[in-house]
């Protein structure tokens, strides 16, 4: 019997679905778990042969075999294992497709990083832990942040999450700590000192080409709210007999022109307590008459604040102004402010709020934060400033 058995050109016993073509190159038949018959080659029948002079070195037969066999025993979907990472991600996107514009271009620009990059188009069940990590350093040396890598890794893996459940692979590469990957330099969020925060507004209120920022300025320190969300404000989002902003829309701004979104979480629609100080400033703010060259934007019109074009301010337009600010203050004074953006205003209201007590879940639906734990960890922060400060007091 062992003479009908077939044999390669070395005279060594082929296994069942195994045979060899004329060129040399080994074949393994077998059928998948959809019934599918499918084949995979090889340039050497075990481990230890050479690869053919001239041939790209790969797995031998074998090794493919015994791949094949423990992914049928286990379920695995071998056809949907040798989509792309390109295909998975696109592919995880489609489960969700009605999400906000900043979504959807946040996911245009993931797929875009991964087509410029080669894990992009490598088959999802040949992507190795470390292929992930070398993937992060390649996009840190492109340029990228830290956060932009750590929101697409969190997108990646969730993809492979997506992958596990459907039996394409086994493990998730992407599961593993940014930190121990790339350094985080990211800049620490830092809040104003009430000393930095009442420099920052005296020196506004009388520079003649910073003051009329005062009121807008003014406004972001005492509500906290977020930048494209007083960009998005209008008159009627003003309720001076109450007392109150009325958040429920954003303005935003991309390559296609200004459109109106919802708050950044559904926490974020919500009503913004004013004080009088704050009141006052949006007094001053309708009383401008400015003439705007934008009729209407999804439905809105009239909003408050606009640039000198006459189109409405953006946060772009607000860092260059603070970045100004800043610049023109440290060169006069001996008490430098620190670079100070829109979201540092926002941080700052927070914290202060946060030093003096406030309920946390009070503080979290005025900031509308959709975790308890961002209000939280503020307290923590403000917790450690007033035990210094409370110290240095007592042991003076």
């Amino acid at each position: 019997m062992s003479a009908l058995k077939r044999r390669d050109n070395k005279n060594r016993i082929l296994q069942r679905g195994e045979s060899q073509r004329k060129d040399g190159r080994y074949t393994y038949k077998y059928v998948d778990a959809l019934g599918k018959t499918r084949y995979v080659y090889a340039w050497k029948l075990l481990p230890t042969d050479r690869t053919p002079k001239g041939k790209r070195d790969d797995l031998s037969l074998r090794e493919k075999e015994r791949i094949i066999q423990r992914d049928l025993y286990d379920g695995i979907d071998t056809q949907g294992s040798k989509m792309t990472l390109c295909q998975l991600y696109a592919k995880k996107n489609a489960q969700r497709p009605n999400v906000k514009q900043n979504t959807l271009n946040g996911r245009k620009y993931l797929m875009q990083a991964l087509q410029d990059d080669i894990l992009g188009s490598r088959s999802i069940d040949s992507i190795k832990p470390s292929d992930a990590r070398e993937w992060a350093i390649r996009m840190k040396g492109k340029g990228f942040s830290y956060k932009t890598i750590s929101n697409y890794k969190r997108s990646l893996k969730a993809s492979f999450y997506m992958a596990i459940e459907d039996d394409y692979v086994r493990k998730n590469p992407f599961d593993f700590k940014l930190s121990e990957v790339i350094e985080d330099d990211s800049e620490p969020k830092v809040a104003l000192s009430e000393e930095q925060e009442q420099a920052l507004l005296n020196f506004m209120a009388h520079d003649n080409v910073y003051r009329k920022y005062y009121d807008d300025v003014l406004i972001l320190l005492k509500t906290g709210l977020r930048i494209s969300e007083l960009c998005g404000l209008t008159k009627k989002d003003l309720d001076f007999e109450n007392h109150a902003i009325s958040v429920n829309h954003q303005l935003l701004k991309d390559k296609d022109g200004y459109y109106i979104d919802e708050p950044k979480t559904k926490s974020g629609i919500r009503k913004v307590p004013m004080s009088d100080e704050t009141e006052q400033a949006f007094q001053r703010v309708l009383k401008r008459k400015q003439k705007s060259n934008i009729k209407e934007i999804d439905g809105y019109r009239y909003f408050l604040f606009l640039n000198v074009n006459g189109y409405p301010m953006q946060e772009s337009n607000y860092k260059t102004i603070l970045k100004g600010i800043v610049k023109k203050y440290n060169k006069s004074h001996e008490d430098k402010l620190p670079h100070i953006t829109p979201h540092t205003l926002r941080h700052t209201f927070c914290t202060r709020l946060a030093q003096k007590n406030m309920n946390p879940k009070n503080l979290q639906y005025i900031m509308g934060h959709s975790n308890i734990m961002l209000t939280l960890n503020l307290y923590a922060h403000s917790s450690e400033i007033g035990a210094n400060k409370e110290m240095r007091s007592m042991i003076a």
